[in-house]
This record gives C-alpha cells, structure tokens and sequence, in this order.
C-alpha cells in the first residue's frame, strides 16, 4: 500500500468541499448556478505496457462542471428586476467587452442606461424616432426621459345608432347647436391640433326625411349668435347628408370625409397650424328602431406627454408609459445563447464569457428560437438546492477522513516494518 492512494483522495475531497462550501455560500445569489465536481480515477503507466493487476494509484478532480438548470422566479417591486424564464444570458457591456449573465436586477445610471449592479450595461436593440424596432447590431440600452411630442388628430371614428322612431318636424326648423328642439342627437370627443392643444368636437344630427339625416359639427362650441357651427366644414360643406336603407344600414357617407377646422377663426391666440383637416369614418352608424347610443369613439391624435413609468414585457420590449396616456417602444432586450453553455467561462460578479467550449454567442429576441422568455419585476434565485449541498458536505467529510485513515494506517505498516 502506498500513500499516493490517500493523499490522492485527501486532495479530491478537499476540492470538493471547496467547490461544495461555493455553492452554498451562493444559496442566495442570484443567477448563480451551482457547479458539481466531477472525478477520475489514477493510473500508472508501464514502459512495458498495460498489466493485468492494476490497481490504481488514486483519483483527480477531472472537471468542475456548471449547472444551468433554471432557478426559481421570485416576484420584486422594481420593473428593472428582468428573471429569464428557460435559456439564454443578458448580454451585458462594458465598454464594448462583452460578457453574459442570468442576474437581472437592473437599473438605470445617471445618463439613463440600464446598468446591472457592477455599471455593466445591458444592451439590445433600438429604436427609430416612430418606435420601430432597429434589429441590427445590439447596443447600450438607454431610457430616454424626453417629452413625448404632440400628434395632431389625423383620424376620428364613431359608430352610432339614430333613432329611425323620430318624427320628422314640420317645417323642418334652421339648424341651431344651442338649441336641442333643432337635432335628435349628439356626441362628442377629443381632438388635438398641432401644438397638442385639446378641442371639443361636437357633431349633431338632424332627421329631415325617412332614411336621411343631415350632419352638423363645432369645434368648442364655436357658433354664430344664431347657433350656426362657425370654422367647420364637413366634406367641404357646412353639412353632411347621412342616409339609411330600409334595414337600417348606412349608405352614405360611403367613405370617410374630411373634416376642415379653421383654428384661426375659432381661436386666433393658440398658434397651431390651421386648417386642422382630419378625416371622420361614421362605419358602422346604424339606423334603429331604438334610442340613440354612441357604440365607439376613437381618435389618434394626443398631446405632449413625460415619461411616467416603464415595463418590460415577455418578449423583452421596453415600454415607456407617458403622462398624456401614450406609450412607447424605446429598445428590446436581447439574450445570447451557446451551443455548449457548460463551456462558459466564469469571471465572478454573476458573469461569464465566450470560450472556444462554449462556441460563438447566438444572440437574439426572448421567445425566438431556443431563446426563453422575460418575466419584469422578478430575478431568477440561484439554483443550489441547500438541503442537498449539505448532505454532499456530510459525505464528502466522510471521504476525507477514511482517506486519511488509509494513509494513518500505511503509516502503522511502515512503522511494524521498521520495528522489526
């Protein structure tokens, strides 16, 4: 018996504790994956070749090899927390030298880039001034806090039902906004000029025969002492007929017309551009025997706006939230892959870099490919399972100390060998 056997082992368990004592000192890092020690066995090599009664000369710690299965998510209340749900790293810069990562607790610098904990940044894609996604080349992803600009109203639609119940009067009275005896129904809405100023548009309608309607508008009320809308054409007209089959459905306008507003006349002090024209869709008005209702209302225009707030969804877009109701793609979040992640190599602070074991990086959107999806407010927990890395320790002391045995008792044999 010679010593090399329990020396040899007294190393590999020592190696192991130490690989063991990391994980555990770990069990609350997050993204951390656990690393397990992976052994051979010994041999030694005979200039006449391979003998039948080999029996080893002990063991060797062959690799220490990573783990990367998936941590459990746990929720947080800070939107930057970013948990990757199934593979993939964030890919993280530091002055262009890449490295990557599972920690996603993010947050932005005094420039407004999204930095992790170490002011690494965490980079993806960009976007145009419209908020298109630029899937090129990743880079620094940046929060940016400018205003949001006003959008002028370039679409207003409405679906309605007019009552096919209303008598028409005889005569037909003038058409007066002020005055109700003069139009069945009305409705409303939000417009928003150049500046993002926000105007009242009211539009009126007036049965004059079975089947037909005439439409008449105001923007903020604006008339004349005798309550004829002022500053507002209708399919370049004062009014706009509007007229129903017999069952009910409109026929004309058959296509949106367009809505002419002369903001000089109805408030010269403002200074948004004028006319404001806008096109007005009446697409599913209907003419029923019921009460009139308003079934939708929308516009497209919105005045300026501050960013009040961000989010991050599955797919790794970053959403701004304004204050005007507005929202904003500003950047997608992307991840890396490798063919080989085990070959990874670490470099502390939760990262990793590419090695000729882990092939080039395959980098892309969260949810394509073999890439996992994003989950926001959330961090992925570390990996290590406590209880087991514990029982590891117990065995593992126990390896130790037969170890040490072996070679306590080679050293009794030498020592009967000597006394004799």
């Amino acid at each position: 018996m010679g010593f090399q056997h329990g020396l040899s082992g007294l190393s590999v368990a020592s190696q192991n504790l130490d690989v063991i004592g990391n994980n555990i000192a770990n069990a609350n890092t997050v993204g951390f994956k656990q690393s397990h020690a992976q052994f051979s066995d010994l041999y030694a090599n005979s200039l006449t070749g391979a003998s039948g009664d080999n029996t080893g000369i002990g063991a060797k710690v062959a690799s220490v090899a990573q783990q990367f299965s998936q941590g459990t998510i746990t929720a947080t209340s800070n939107p930057l927390d970013i948990a990757i749900n199934g593979n993939g790293f964030f890919r993280m810069s530091d002055n262009g030298a890449i490295s990557y990562s599972r920690n996603g607790q993010f947050h932005v610098d005094a420039n407004g880039f999204v930095v992790n904990n170490n002011n690494l940044n965490l980079t993806g894609y960009t976007t145009d001034a419209n908020g298109n996604i630029l899937a090129a080349d990743p880079t620094n992803l940046r929060i940016s806090t400018a205003a949001l600009s006003p959008n002028p109203t370039l679409n207003f639609s409405t679906g309605l039902n007019l009552d096919s119940r209303v008598a028409v009067p005889a005569p037909l009275p003038a058409f007066n906004a002020t005055d109700p005896s003069t139009y069945t129904g009305t409705t409303s809405g939000t417009i928003f000029d150049s500046l993002g100023n926000a105007h009242i548009f009211s539009i009126y309608f007036q049965k004059n025969a079975a089947n037909t309607w005439d439409m008449y508008a105001t923007v903020d009320g604006a008339t004349t002492p005798a309550g004829v809308p002022v500053g507002v054409t209708l399919g370049g007209g004062p009014s706009q007929a509007v007229t129903f089959d017999s069952n009910g459905n409109l026929t004309a306008p058959a296509a949106p017309i367009t809505v002419s507003v002369d903001l000089a006349t109805i408030n010269p002090t403002l200074g948004a551009t004028s006319p404001l024209d806008f096109s007005l869709d009446l697409t599913g008005t209907t003419q029923f025997g019921t009460d009139f209702s308003v079934n939708t209302l929308n516009q497209d225009g919105y005045s300026s706006g501050t960013l009040a707030g961000f989010s991050i969804d599955g797919e790794g877009f970053l959403s701004g939230n304004y204050t005007n109701g507005e929202s904003r793609t500003l950047g997608q979040v992307v991840l890396a892959n490798f063919s080989n992640p085990h070959g990874l190599t670490p470099i502390g602070n939760n990262q990793w870099v590419e090695s000729k074991a882990s092939g080039q990086p395959l980098v892309g959107a969260p949810g394509s490919g073999t890439m996992g999806i994003l989950q926001s407010s959330a961090v992925e927990d570390s990996n290590v399972d406590l209880t087991t890395e514990l029982v590891h320790m117990i065995t593992t002391q126990r390896t130790y100390q037969a170890n040490a045995k072996t070679i306590e008792t080679q050293d009794a044999i030498l020592q009967t060998l000597v006394n004799l």
